[in-house]
């Protein structure tokens, strides 16, 4: 059954049981189906998995259901506890070297395998290590880095998808791993979601049509050296949390879950995925209320769905300590994720403890024997199956081959297919060889904004362009394209002639960030001007001096950008285009291939500030750019002159208001003030700023780089003020509260009052008590400013706090919550006095 796209929508708007694509439509499925795995089974090798559990000891099964972190892990705790995996972190490295070369990887690889043949077990079993390859080896610096899954969702092209797969896993082998856990295979359903840029769209089609070829490509059947074990992840329904929280809760009925959430794993298990990885969220069916708690403690999910309908006979393994967010349970002892379903624990540094309370709960009965001698069959069924009894990692033929980590020319390919021309209203692209290119913004000589989160850190923070052995920037290929003699770079373009040149290239965008990092607060919106007002600040500086000003969005999701799209005449959403920026120069400069923009929307583009759920299909679907739009370099667009009107009290439906956090960076600026003297806080994460008695610096209260860290030694001010009075929606103002997080590190030797407006309060007792304590959320009722007289429609400074003598704290998610007065911790108003 097909229907074209326009069918596919009215059928949505109907409610018709069909999931719609770019040009397809797949029906519905009213429950799981029994799946046929490209892997049979085989009576042969069935019989060996028997005798080799039949010899095992109790110990040596838990072990082999056990991964640690190879931070945690040396190679002979591989013998001594019979340990069936281990893993690297994002960031980890061997012998903690962040430049080890292919070589140095397989030897840690080697050293592992051969510690895990060395056991007393009657059977030796081989380790088996995995890594989060999530666009390339990424891991590794010198491997070549794809475009994130956002971007090949763009370019709607499953066997390039199949050929990055079979590229990756090459990759992985050239370092003695042999195991993967990826693809991911979500279906987002709110952009505020940090992981977004790991989906390949927001229709369960796309993914439909890439998770099996991924597959393919990576793992095959074992029968090529390049062939790694997949992981289709995260089961199930992790982009479908409420307000895109990360780890949240997917609400969706039974047949959602499967028709949109499920969507990858029936063609990811059908090509043979060996492996499936549980979901951090929870899911509450909401056609019948039913709460399933943590899906890794879900024994409906993991083994009623997962293990009984589809059949699957791999193994299922944790994420990052997953269980120990299963009600009731530690990282160390989680009996209710082994009883669910769970095969294997990551565990990445609790794992001698682990050990020893799985085996006690075994010995008790909380968990049947029969429940492990299944976990560790199927853990001992896939290692025989991927060929790891036959061969050590050394044994590969691409083992420690650092060439083997190179596939330049198909990512480059995949940055041409994934880039997205969404406003076309300047000269015509290609930009000629020879014309002056005045090239600006932070992310055109920036490999780590290019290549965004889970790049050689976890969060793809802390490198730098060093970091990156064979890369480009997309700078450095606008200067090969366009002659380096043609063209200028200015990162803020501060003192720059623009009339000098004929053309403006912007790069600019989001800033790198993984899970829980990138979220936007569900008070926030996906404007990007309020995240990054750096990149609004390059526009002005180049846009109406005559000159046509080209964008390139460099983000891990759609974004609203009407200030920014409104100030280019042409305007590219590139992704996270990873180490080949020449791939993006190749649709830019006329060279001698001519090539030309492929890339269709995988997400649906805002039109205004307080969208943030925007899917095809929606009854209410209004976006700016629709899924599947996408221009070509002779097309025209007409966007015109675009609404940048940001509602005066913030979008209505929250009832928050935000002053100052990740989400919203610009509506009330941050500034130090010392005497006559006042600073802006600028966006520069990394920068320090000072005044007299006072010092700023970016610091950690809830996660990476998300507060200010204020030191004083004598009389100074830290404020929020905004270019205009606030205005409090209803729901914020009612029983509202000034909330904001904060870890007061030094207690203050003198005053400290907390001021809205002109209206202070004494607010020294209560930072004498937060005191060395660690995080805490303050709630301060409006109505103890209102009691001094503060007119909350006239506050242009919502916060600030002052303190005349040696102080520091740093603060983070300031903001006005409704309701926070009521809360059982807010602070009474009698001690502030």
């Amino acid at each position: 059954m097909t229907l074209k796209l326009r069918t596919c929508t009215l059928a949505i708007a109907l409610a018709l049981p069909v999931l719609c694509g770019a040009a397809t439509a797949t029906p519905a499925l009213k429950d799981w189906p029994q799946v046929r795995s490209a892997i049979a089974r085989d009576a042969a090798l069935e019989k060996r998995v028997q005798d080799i559990v039949g010899k095992m000891t109790l110990a040596q099964k838990i072990g082999q259901m056990t991964q640690p972190e190879i931070k945690a892990a040396k190679p002979d705790d591989v013998r001594k506890y019979y340990l069936g995996s281990v893993l690297n972190g994002g960031g980890s490295w061997p012998n903690g070297n962040k430049n080890a070369s292919a070589k140095e990887w397989l030897a840690l690889a080697q050293a592992y395998h051969e510690a895990s043949m060395k056991t007393d077990m009657a059977v030796p079993v081989p380790v088996i290590w995995g890594t989060d390859a999530v666009h390339g080896h990424n891991n590794v610096p010198g491997a070549t880095l794809f475009p994130h899954n956002i971007g090949l969702g763009a370019a709607r092209n499953p066997q390039l998808v199949r050929e990055i797969g079979a590229a990756t896993a090459k990759a992985v082998r050239a370092t003695g791993i042999a195991w993967v856990f990826g693809p991911t295979l979500a279906v987002v359903r709110d952009d505020r979601w940090g992981r977004t840029y790991e989906s390949y769209g927001e229709n369960p089609e796309i993914v439909r049509s890439y998770a099996g070829e991924y597959v393919k490509g990576m793992q095959g059947t074992f029968k090529d050296d390049a062939n790694t074990i997949a992981t289709a992840k995260h089961f199930i329904g992790d982009g479908g949390t409420e307000n895109g929280k990360d780890r949240g809760v997917t609400k969706a009925t039974a047949s959602e879950l499967l028709n949109i959430h499920g969507a990858g794993y029936l063609p990811a298990l059908e090509a043979g995925a060996q492996t499936v990885m549980a979901s951090f969220n929870s899911w509450t069916d909401t056609a019948t209320g039913t709460e399933y708690g943590k899906l890794h403690g879900s024994k409906p999910v993991l083994t009623g769905i997962l293990k009984d309908k589809t059949g699957f006979d791999g193994f299922v393994v944790t994420d990052w300590n997953g269980q120990g967010e299963v009600k009731g349970c530690r990282n160390d002892s989680c009996a209710q994720a082994i009883n669910a379903g769970v095969d294997m624990v990551m565990v990445p540094d609790d794992w001698k403890a682990f050990i020893a309370n799985t085996i006690k709960q075994v010995e008790s009965g909380e968990i049947p024997m029969a429940r492990i001698d299944d976990a560790v069959t199927r853990i001992i069924r896939v290692k025989l199956r991927a060929g790891l009894f036959d061969k050590s990692p050394a044994q590969n033929a691409y083992a420690g081959k650092d060439d083997a980590m190179q596939a330049r020319a198909l990512a480059r390919q995949a940055v041409r297919e994934s880039l997205v021309l969404l406003k076309n209203e300047g000269p015509a692209l290609p930009l000629k060889r020879g014309q002056k290119i005045l090239v600006v913004g932070k992310s055109a000589d920036d490999l780590s904004n290019q290549s965004g989160g889970w790049t050689i850190t976890w969060q793809g923070t802390a490198n730098t362009n060093a970091d990156f052995r064979n890369a480009d920037t997309i700078l450095a290929g606008l200067r090969e394209a366009g002659g380096n003699e043609n063209v200028t770079f200015s990162a803020d373009a501060k003192g720059v002639d623009v009339s000098k040149f004929d053309a403006v290239v912007a790069v600019i965008g989001e800033r790198p960030y993984a899970e829980g990092d990138g979220d936007i607060h569900p008070s926030g919106t996906l404007r990007h001007s309020s995240r990054y007002p750096e990149d609004l600040a390059v526009l002005k500086a180049v846009a109406g001096k005559g000159k046509p000003v080209i964008t390139v969005m460099v983000t891990g999701r759609p974004v609203y950008a009407n200030d920014l799209l409104n100030l280019s005449d042409t305007f590219i959403s590139a992704w996270l285009p990873g180490s080949e920026g020449k791939g993006v120069s190749d649709l830019l400069v006329a060279g001698s291939q001519h090539h030309d923009f492929k890339g269709k929307l995988p997400f649906s583009w805002p039109k205004s500030v307080c969208q943030t759920k925007l899917n095809v299909g929606d009854k209410e679907y209004a976006p700016l750019f629709a899924y599947g739009y996408g221009l070509q370099a002779g097309t025209r667009s007409k966007v015109g002159k675009l609404d940048e009107t940001i509602p005066a009290g913030g979008c209505s439906a929250s009832n928050t208001f935000s002053v100052f956090t990740q989400a919203d960076r610009t509506s009330y600026p941050l500034a130090i003030r010392s005497g006559q003297q006042s600073t802006v806080l600028g966006a520069d994460l990394n920068a320090t700023f000072k005044l007299p008695n006072v010092t700023a610096a970016t610091a950690q209260v809830n996660t990476q780089q998300d507060a200010k860290l204020i030191t004083w030694s004598g009389p100074a001010t830290f404020e929020a003020r905004g270019a205009r009075a606030m205005v409090l929606p209803s729901a914020a103002a009612k029983d509202g509260a000034l909330r904001f997080d904060t870890i007061v590190s030094k207690a203050p030797d003198g005053k400290v009052t907390l001021a809205m407006g002109a209206t202070q309060l004494d607010a020294t007792a209560l930072f004498k008590r937060l005191a060395g304590i660690g995080k805490q959320t303050v709630n301060i009722p409006l109505s103890c400013f209102q009691a001094k007289g503060v007119n909350l429609a006239k506050v242009d400074t919502p916060f600030s706090v002052t303190s005349d003598k040696a102080f520091a704290a740093a603060f983070a998610n300031i903001e006005i919550a409704g309701g926070g007065a009521r809360d059982a911790d807010a602070v009474r108003c009698e001690e502030l006095k």
